[in-house]
């Protein structure tokens, strides 16, 4: 599953830990561990906090597409 890896890419990117991205989320760590391993899908609603925390768009995230967009961008689009 694409998303599963761009989660533990973007985690470790941002030098973050599994307990701390389960803290953005309000999630206990091992919830986080089945979503980010791939043996759970995470929620749209959890996707759409990490896009936000990791200020990409939600095709990236999700693997749709290979470049991150970033988020500013889309908002400065509708100003």
């Amino acid at each position: 599953m694409q998303n599963c890896q761009r989660l533990k890419g973007l985690r470790k990117k941002f030098s973050k830990s599994q307990t701390q991205i389960a803290e953005v989320l309000q999630i206990k760590q091992p919830q986080y561990a089945r979503y980010e391993s791939g043996s759970q899908e995470i929620p749209l609603h959890y996707l759409i906090v990490l896009a936000y925390f990791y200020n990409v768009s939600l095709d990236y995230l999700t693997g749709l597409i290979d470049i991150p967009e970033n988020l500013n961008r889309f908002s400065q689009k509708r100003s």
